[in-house]
């Protein structure tokens, strides 16, 4: 039995995606959930938010990179030989949260993604073997991760695209969270994202009708979606501001017709229960968490953290255990 993936997505970028991806991976394992966090975003920023400059030094040093495995396109890139994934050297965040990093150069295993995508549909048992096994090299390579540390969950990253490395991704998906911005572009990022969500689902589902179990492994490429989460909205007396209204009340329905496929679905933001949480942006708090390199709910006095500081830095540490219980929940719920 494979271990759950739960993926952050959203095809729009600047809706602070990573950061989300980033503080619940922190509160899952904090929850007593052991959690393998996966960063499959070319631009590596959980990456960055995770670990200091010495260290990404050191596991992207071109010169000894195509003989390691620290990150994940370390792991892939013998595909491009026709040779097989390497299993991942993760990083040990804490005892139960741990790293596989990304890495820039990840972009460039897009083209064979792309490639094999079409050669999955081949009726050539090698070229079909070899295709799936590319196309499911991400998937491999967290599964082995989290069966050898015992991960109960594993959380991936993506970049802000409908390409094929995220197609890849989506693939090896169990849950799907979508992060928002209360935005017009957002609302165009959905009316995108769930038909392509049903698509990809459809087509891999005919491209693993016919595949032989004693192959080896296929993900199910269920790609549920859990809900969305509303970030960063700006508010006044704990409401929004106006302009953000507009834009809150239409999502619900947005999100019913786009991603679930069930048409004429007014309702209210506020009663809309696939709405996992509205996280306000907690400001000042931000970059010093990120010079901190620490969490937004991890900052201490020493951080800078101190009078007003210190009250939000606890309600953004109840605010992300509500939303991370919710997730878990719905993901108990379903397995």
């Amino acid at each position: 039995m494979s271990i759950p993936v739960l993926t952050f997505f959203n095809n729009k970028g600047g809706v602070g995606k990573t950061s989300l991806a980033y503080h619940l991976a922190w509160k899952f394992s904090e929850l007593n959930r052991r959690v393998v966090t996966i960063d499959l975003d070319p631009q590596a920023n959980l990456t960055a938010a995770f670990l200091d400059e010495e260290t990404l030094e050191r596991i992207w040093d071109p010169e000894t990179a195509s003989s390691r495995a620290d990150t994940i396109h370390q792991c892939v890139r013998p595909l491009s030989r026709t040779s097989d994934v390497r299993e991942a050297k993760t990083i040990k965040i804490t005892s139960n949260l741990r790293l596989i990093p990304g890495d820039l150069g990840l972009a460039a295993f897009e083209d064979l993604l792309s490639q094999e995508w079409g050669n999955s549909n081949s009726r050539d048992s090698d070229t079909k073997f070899r295709a799936m096994r590319v196309l499911t090299a991400f998937w491999q390579v967290a599964q082995a991760a989290a069966e050898k540390h015992e991960a109960d969950l594993i959380v991936a990253d993506v970049g802000p695209n409908l390409g094929a490395i995220n197609r890849s991704v989506l693939i090896g998906t169990d849950y799907v969270v979508i992060p928002l911005a209360a935005d017009l572009y957002s609302l165009q990022g959905l009316r995108n994202l769930g038909p392509t969500l049903r698509k990809w689902r459809q087509e891999w589902t005919d491209r693993t009708s016919q595949w032989p179990a004693e192959e080896f492994s296929l993900p199910a490429g269920r790609m549920t979606p859990l809900g969305y989460v509303i970030l960063q909205h700006a508010e006044r007396l704990s409401r929004p501001v106006k302009s953000y209204q507009r834009w809150l009340k239409r999502i619900p329905e947005v999100y019913r017709e786009s991603v679930l496929d069930i048409p004429n679905s007014l309702l209210d933001e506020s009663a809309d229960p696939h709405c996992l949480a509205r996280l306000k942006h907690y400001r000042s708090l931000v970059p010093m968490a990120q010079e901190a390199r620490k969490p937004i709910f991890h900052l201490t006095s020493a951080d800078g953290a101190i009078g007003n500081h210190s009250y939000a830095v606890q309600e953004a540490s109840n605010d992300f255990a509500l939303l991370a219980n919710s997730i878990l929940s719905r993901i108990d719920a379903q397995d």
